[in-house]
């Protein structure tokens, strides 16, 4: 079956044109008609090409809103895959996977904290006062950091930070300015609470893996926790923690 013919009468209109213009003995009266049927013709094609081009703009807009539709979702789906919903920051799985990036091209100084005696916030002051404490400790994490790493929470209680190509010394100094500032922080839905948080940082050269590296780190926290909390140690030197003050 044949496609049906879209210009039908206007190659007929053209078709009666080209006769009457090879006629030599069509009159004036011939032309004036012939004329007058291209002018109606023409005059139909430009209506419909002006409402085809104004129908194309609108389609193209509708096209460009989709578009940019579909980016705020696919912006929103990856947001939605690599943070964590309470806090905003990196999630667990994304916090391995940007640690795996960096170490892969080059050194990475690893800061795992955990918040002293959590539990007890949660026990005593219920679980929207414990939000709010991960909430400040993230604050005070991101307030810190800045651009010099990233932050994620990677447990229900334990964040971390990744500092690429950041040596110890540096990492150890970041890390105990976030500790003072946690310490110092006041929580707007319990005013009267003081946390503290306990830290274990390591450093890790290229090629090192994730698991490596934060299992360090984690020693080191542990090591924190157990001679006294509110304080940072290093993976390299555990023993050699940093004084209170």
């Amino acid at each position: 079956m044949s496609e049906p013919d879209l210009f039908e009468l206007e190659n007929s209109a053209v078709a009666g044109a080209r006769a009457v213009f090879c006629n030599p003995d069509a009159g004036a009266e011939a032309y004036r008609r012939t004329l007058g049927e291209l002018i109606g013709h023409y005059e139909r094609l430009m209506r419909e090409t002006r409402r085809l081009i104004r129908r194309s703009d609108r389609e193209e807009l509708e096209m460009n809103r989709l578009n940019q539709r579909l980016q705020e979702l696919a912006r929103e789906l990856e947001f939605r895959a690599t943070r964590d919903t309470l806090t905003g920051a990196l999630n667990r799985g994304a916090v391995i996977e940007q640690a795996g990036v960096i170490l892969a091209g080059g050194s990475l100084a690893l800061i795992v904290l955990d918040i002293d005696h959590f539990k007890r916030v949660n026990d005593t002051l219920g679980h929207p006062v414990g939000d709010a404490v991960i909430r400040g400790v993230t604050e005070c994490l991101t307030q810190t950091v800045l651009d010099a790493g990233m932050v994620g929470r990677v447990g229900g209680e334990e964040f971390a930070a990744l500092l690429p190509a950041r040596p110890l010394g540096a990492a150890m100094d970041l890390a105990n300015r976030i500790r003072l500032r946690i310490a110092a922080h006041t929580f707007a839905e319990a005013p009267e609470l003081q946390v503290t948080a306990s830290f274990g940082v390591s450093w890790n050269p290229r090629g090192t893996s994730f698991e490596y590296a934060y299992g360090r780190a984690d020693e080191a926290l542990y090591e924190a926790k157990r001679s006294g909390r509110n304080r940072v140690v290093s993976a390299q030197a555990p023993e050699a923690a940093l004084p209170l003050s």
